[in-house]
């Protein structure tokens, strides 16, 4: 099962080593990891996507919460979110391709942020699964480039990962 875990850790060197260094020696998978300061600027928030049983994600969580530099540590998975991912597509755009990419492009509510005489460079924000329609639903042969972020996500109402 695919859980989306966030850690709420100290903005410090090395600590996004130590985090990403448990999974490997532990032979978890990262499928997708995203790490930025927060609003307090001493704080990181880490981003992880893994797949594994609950067991093994609880074992996982008791893991991190282990780790000095880790303060907080939230299985969104567990209760509604809200996740996102950036994909950037450089694609060939000439002679007919260029209407019908960014008819394309506004279906999936996209932006082309970049147009030379024969590519466009096109932004989505969307979950995971809309950014794999919309490249399904381009002609493989038109893609030159693909960019992803990776899972950000963030819990509905009032659940908060907060000191």
């Amino acid at each position: 099962m695919r859980h989306i875990i966030s850690i709420l850790l100290e903005n410090e060197a090395g600590a996004l080593s130590r985090v990403a260094g448990l999974f490997s020696a532990r032979g978890y998978n990262i499928e997708t990891l995203t790490v930025a300061p927060t609003e307090d600027v001493s704080l990181s928030r880490l981003t992880i996507v893994t797949s594994g049983t609950d067991a093994v994600v609880e074992q996982i969580t008791k893991q991190l919460n282990k780790l000095i530099d880790v303060i907080k540590v939230v299985d969104l998975s567990e209760a509604a979110h809200i996740e996102r991912e950036l994909m950037l597509l450089k694609v060939r755009a000439t002679g007919k391709d260029r209407e019908e990419l960014k008819r394309l492009t506004d279906i999936f509510r996209g932006h082309i942020i970049d147009v030379t005489e024969s590519t466009y460079v096109i932004e989505l924000t969307a979950s995971g699964a809309k950014l794999d329609s919309f490249i399904q639903a381009i002609d493989a042969g038109l893609i030159l480039e693909t960019v992803r972020t990776g899972v950000c996500g963030i819990g509905r109402g009032e659940r908060i990962l907060k000191v």
